[in-house]
């Protein structure tokens, strides 16, 4: 079974392929959410329901500012994903792969035994209803359906039930007794305890110009996320986006870039008209600040004459 997310440790890597960067371990994912206000976007399919879209699984894929982010604090680390298979799993039989099979086999068991116990209580609260519902009073382990048949039929919404309560079956039935493991696919190809290495890892992820606007929102403690769906750079959330409505659209610029009259105003306006403020941030170059960077920013809301 998957272990908590208290038991991550950093750094924590982070998959390069195809160059994006992407999370494959749910722990890893919460960790980053509920720690370090990171959340990317989920981007997989979910195995039960493949062909829809609405609802999406992991990887988990991160914005270059968010894994910019983690590998400057070393809270993370690339990996290239591919690159680092091939060397793994080039040889990957024998006695290492006995280990790999018994241990999914292991997991599988205790997924079997947890249903299996969950199975059972939910066989116990319906049986102690039905003691319940029929004036007795007996434990849930002994309480059983009523198979009796009255000769003389009986044409009411209680028999009729009761013909279903016969076939239904007990939690003594056989499908409690398989002993056969849950079917396992891990999210990843490595233990918490032997996280991958690179002999020559990849380079630390390139700079973006929003990068800047990003870092210094995130050290105010802001949850940022892809901006796309509203023309920016980023949403700006006051917590997890679970719980908030972003307060903000921001978009990054050079400090002494022009920005058309036309973007302020559009911006502005469609700022306004989804209830969140439209802010435009900048690194200024010449100033100081105890960090080192100065960053400048403004919000921007449109007023009705």
């Amino acid at each position: 079974m998957a272990e908590p997310y208290d038991s991550v440790s950093e750094p924590i890597p982070i998959s390069l392929i195809s160059g994006r960067y992407l999370l494959f371990d749910v722990n890893v994912v919460t960790y980053l959410r509920r720690t370090h206000n990171i959340c990317g976007s989920l981007i997989g399919g979910i195995p039960q329901h493949p062909q829809q879209n609405v609802f999406l699984g992991l990887p988990v894929e991160l914005m270059p500012e968010e894994a910019m982010l983690l590998v400057k604090k070393e809270i993370g680390y690339i990996v290239d994903d591919v690159a680092w298979h091939m060397q793994r799993f080039n040889t990957f039989e024998g006695e290492d792969r006995q280990k790999y099979l018994a241990s999914l086999r292991s997991q599988g068991l205790k997924a079997r035994k947890i249903a299996q116990g969950d199975a059972l209580k939910r066989a116990n609260n319906a049986l102690r209803k039905l003691a319940i519902s029929k004036g007795k009073k007996s434990d849930p382990s002994d309480a059983t359906p009523n198979t009796s048949f009255d000769d003389t039929p009986d044409h009411s919404a209680d028999a009729l039930f009761e013909s279903d309560r016969v076939s239904s079956p007990t939690p003594s039935s056989t499908a409690f007794a398989s002993s056969e493991p849950f079917a396992i696919t891990p999210s990843t190809s490595y233990s918490p305890s032997s996280l991958p290495q690179n002999n020559f890892p990849p380079p630390d992820p390139p700079f973006v110009p929003g990068y800047a606007l990003f870092e210094h929102l995130h050290s105010r403690g802001y949850f940022l996320m892809p901006g796309l769906r509203f023309g920016s750079n980023f949403n700006v959330y006051p917590g997890d986006p679970l719980r908030f409505h972003a307060h903000f659209l921001a978009c990054a610029f050079e400090f002494d870039e022009e920005i058309p009259l036309l973007d302020l105003i559009g911006g502005g306006r469609l700022g306004t008209a989804v209830k969140k403020g439209f802010l435009i941030g900048g690194e200024d170059p010449e100033a100081e600040s105890e960090s080192g960077r100065k960053m400048r920013t403004f919000c921007i809301e449109w007023g009705g004459m």
